[in-house]
């Protein structure tokens, strides 16, 4: 074999690795975006946690307006017993 033939098949060779790993990053990227996309349409679980995460929300809400609360619905409560007494009379 001459030094061109040898050069051309080093070449060849490099080429030919190239495209092996070009492939074989394709195909890893298309492997990962299919395992994304699997992750998020699956939902096991997710009821759970937000459902837990609205009832610490409505907690931390009364907790807070705990006063206002008492005063709303006391004066809802007197209101609905006024009216109810003046129809039942």
């Amino acid at each position: 074999m001459n030094d061109k033939m040898k050069k051309r098949m080093g070449e060849s060779r490099e080429k030919k690795m190239k495209a092996e790993l070009k492939m074989k990053r394709e195909m890893e990227n298309e492997t990962e975006l299919k395992n994304f996309k699997e992750f998020m349409a699956e939902e096991d679980g997710m009821g759970t946690v937000e459902i837990i995460l609205i009832i610490v929300v409505l907690i931390g809400l009364v907790l807070i307006f705990k006063n206002q609360l008492r005063s709303l619905v006391g004066k809802i409560f007197k209101k609905i017993t006024e009216e109810s007494s003046m129809v039942m009379s």
